[in-house]
């Protein structure tokens, strides 16, 4: 059975609809949302993973393996190439 969608406003005044527990604010989840580096080219939940392991530059990042990496909770296969193409850009690589 579905859980009924209830309106809620954020602490910010964002209006939106919830259908559980959650009281995270998608509005402000959005305005979060980096628009440049190599955060920007990742999705929320690998995006999330990185920031909550300290990981918010293309220099720690280039501090771990691709397994390091890909072994965090929220960042799938999906997210190495991105990964791969910025570390280049930038003149680095995974850590072997």
């Amino acid at each position: 059975m579905l859980t009924p969608r209830t309106p809620r406003i954020c602490p910010q005044g964002h209006k939106y609809y919830k259908s559980g527990d959650c009281p995270t604010c998608p509005v402000c989840e959005k305005l979060k949302e980096p628009t440049s580096g190599f955060l920007a080219l990742v999705g929320n939940p690998a995006r999330n993973a990185l920031l909550h392991y300290g990981i918010d530059t293309i220099e720690k990042l280039a501090g771990h393996t691709e397994k390091e990496i890909l072994s965090l909770h929220g960042i799938g296969k999906a997210s190495l190439p991105a990964f791969r193409k910025a570390l280049e850009e930038a003149g680095l690589n995974f850590k072997s």
